[in-house]
């Protein structure tokens, strides 16, 4: 006998229980429908992580995790893919299912559908959902253009974050995060929060802060600003380059850069963060510039894939060119130079940026919209 089916149930799919951008999302998407008196649940397809999410099976595209897929999708009204490899696990365990699926894209589609193969078998992939929502206008509009699918069909809904969760701190608050994370309390302390893998070129952000912590370097870069008082690097995240960033980092910065690994719960970062540093090569709308931002910190960033829609240059944040590759690092150190110069003002307008475009009730109105649209 199969599992009854509820119509108005919605099943969040997300790769794997880790904090990162899509799964915290989710989670909180998850958390707020529940709280607006919708059924909804959450899952991963496989993997540990600090996240209370259940996972299905042994790998995300394993036949016991697609079975298992298939079988939670049989008893809601409609599941939501949330990035990366649950479009394909959703557009294989569904297809010829009677349950639909909406895939909510996050990244660039210029990055990761990068050549034609790529992009046939995406585009095979996005047909099958019933609709996709893109975390960015500019998003929305590169979907429509590379995979030529129906405008109607694709919509951009922002990322999200709960804005009681992420607040601005104070003196004190700052002073116990900073204890707690074994830094000095008078330190300038820049951050990097997000995986330790290739496509987020932390050696770049290291390569940057060594330069920046060097008083008698000269960055060659021009940009204003005093040399900050007692710098320090907070990385955040866990990943498969973490050793040789360790390394690299007590090379060039000896006992300036604090690694925490991986952390349920971000907040103390960013209480004890005068500035976040993002530095990938690639990035949808990332969560953290959100998280950050309703934190009034300010983020130096890479001008990468959709960070413009919360890094307004000279505005809520800096953006740098730092090219290919490696990257220039001498460019980041400026972006995060008129940053440091500039902190205030930039904080208080990246916070009211956030709250306005951002706070989760106007996302969830948004996404409450899709989902009854999708019933009819």
């Amino acid at each position: 006998m199969g599992t009854p089916t509820d119509r108005r149930a919605v099943l969040h799919v997300v790769t794997d229980p880790r904090r990162r951008g899509s799964q915290a999302f989710a989670h909180d998407l998850d958390v707020a429908l529940r709280e607006r008196g919708r059924a909804s649940s959450i899952v991963a397809l496989a993997g540990t992580g600090e996240m209370p999410i259940p996972t299905l099976g042994p790998g995300r595209l394993h036949p016991r995790t697609l079975r298992a897929l298939r079988r939670r999708a049989g008893g809601v009204g409609l599941v939501i893919a949330h990035g990366s490899t649950t479009l394909d696990a959703c557009g294989i365990a569904l297809a010829g299912a009677r349950t639909p699926f909406v895939y909510v894209n996050i990244g660039d589609p210029r990055h990761w559908a990068n050549d034609a193969l790529r992009r046939a078998r995406v585009g095979m992939m996005l047909r099958r959902a019933t609709a996709i929502a893109s975390v960015s206008p500019m998003g929305r509009e590169i979907l429509l253009d590379t995979h030529r699918l129906a405008p109607e069909r694709v919509r951009s809904i922002p990322n999200g974050r709960r804005p009681e969760r992420f607040l601005p701190p104070d003196e004190s608050d700052r002073g116990k995060a900073r204890a707690e994370l074994g830094l000095p309390a008078e330190a300038t302390v820049l951050a990097v929060v997000g995986a330790l893998a290739g496509e987020k070129r932390v050696a770049l952000a290291i390569e940057a802060f060594a330069l920046l912590a060097d008083s008698g370097s000269d960055s060659g870069t021009g940009a204003a600003g005093a040399q900050p008082a007692d710098p320090w690097l907070l990385v955040a995240g866990e990943g498969p380059e973490r050793a040789a960033l360790e390394a690299l980092a007590e090379r060039r910065a000896p006992g300036r850069v604090v690694f925490t690994g991986n952390l349920a719960d971000p907040g103390p970062v960013y209480r004890a963060a005068d500035v976040l540093v993002l530095s990938s090569t690639s990035e949808g709308v990332p969560g953290v510039l959100v998280e950050a931002g309703m934190c009034a910190i300010p983020a130096a960033a890479t001008d990468v894939g959709f960070v413009r829609d919360v890094v307004v240059d000279g505005v809520t944040g800096a953006l740098a060119d730092v090219g290919p590759g490696a990257g220039d690092p001498r460019a980041l150190v400026a972006a995060i130079r008129r940053v440091l110069a500039d902190r205030g003002s930039m904080g208080r307008a990246v916070r009211a940026r956030c709250l306005e475009r951002h706070a989760m009730d106007t996302v969830v109105d948004a996404w409450i919209a899709l989902l009854d649209e999708q019933r009819r």
